[in-house]
């Protein structure tokens, strides 16, 4: 087996081991706030909620109870087909931490563990949706 040599800087009396580590830093003062150029601004700002003003459509909440061996489940369907599957797992996720209850997203219906539809409501009005209370 041949032995692996591995590289090493040298040490010997070099210019670059000689000056001032914090040599190459930037001058600026501390506490002088630099401003970005305008082309180097990322644009990847995302916002987390919609403007109440722009409709992300029409969404129907149901209280259900059949077929689920008794239980309560709020159900929340007919999302307009432009809304990313992306965006209803998050919305799933936030429906589930802001109503203090399980739930799942099964193909483009949201259902909620309980009768927390009053939550839900005013919870998609901030969303940008407009919710409609379907069924009884």
């Amino acid at each position: 087996m041949s032995q692996r040599r591995k590289s090493r800087i040298d040490t010997t009396a070099s210019e670059d081991l000689c000056t001032n580590p914090f040599g190459r830093l930037d001058a600026t003062p501390f506490g002088a706030v630099v401003q970005p150029s305008a082309s180097s601004t990322p644009r990847t700002a995302a916002k987390t909620h919609a403007p109440a003003s722009s409709k992300r459509g029409r969404v129907e909440v149901r209280r259900e109870k059949a077929g689920r061996g008794g239980k309560t489940v709020t159900t929340l369907k007919a999302f307009a087909t432009h809304v990313p599957l992306v965006e209803l797992e998050r919305l799933t996720f936030d429906l589930k931490k802001h109503c203090a209850c399980g739930g799942t997203l099964k193909e483009r219906t949201i259902e909620l563990q309980g009768d927390v539809a009053a939550a839900v409501l005013p919870f998609l009005q901030q969303r940008g949706y407009a919710p409609v209370r379907a069924g009884g």
